[in-house]
């Protein structure tokens, strides 16, 4: 089975949701059947319907989160040492070449990836064209609106 990067926070985060599912929202949900099925008829019962599907959602997340933390290579970037090279967590500064305007982008997994936050997907395209390059190199983005050339100003692990 391939392992899936995620960084150290990223991690952090699914663990601090999974325990709140099995903690809080399944003891929630049992409870709710619970008094459901105390109401009697159970065939026109709306709440018992709705607590069942609430407990379905809670049991694939909790599975989906347990299987994406059993297949996780969890990467601290403050740990890293890529000689200066944009690699899975680092921390990049860029300048739009045709714009001049600067974004800074981390690169991480799939379930952190938040571009509000400047957290982008290590499979986004942006990201893909950034693997590998240097300080000062350009890497050649194919964005929706054309291609987009970004200079590396700087390259961070943090």
């Amino acid at each position: 089975m391939a392992t899936i990067p995620i960084t150290k926070r990223g991690a952090e985060k699914l663990k601090t949701e999974l325990h709140q599912l099995k903690t809080v929202e399944r003891p929630a949900v049992i409870n709710a059947i619970a008094e459901a099925r105390a109401q009697g008829d159970l065939s026109e019962n709306a709440e018992y319907e709705a607590a069942k599907d609430r407990q379905g959602f809670v049991e694939g997340r909790i599975a989906e989160i347990e299987g994406k933390l059993s297949t996780a290579q969890v990467i601290d970037p403050s740990s890293l040492d890529a000689g200066g090279k944009v690699v899975f967590g680092s921390t990049v500064d860029l300048e739009d070449e045709d714009s001049g305007q600067s974004v800074t982008y981390q690169i991480v997994g799939e379930d952190e990836a938040d571009l509000k936050l400047g957290l982008i997907n290590i499979s986004s395209p942006i990201a893909r064209a950034l693997i590998g390059k240097e300080e000062g190199d350009v890497a050649e983005v194919q964005a929706p609106g054309g291609v987009r050339h970004y200079e590396i100003v700087a390259v961070r692990y943090e």
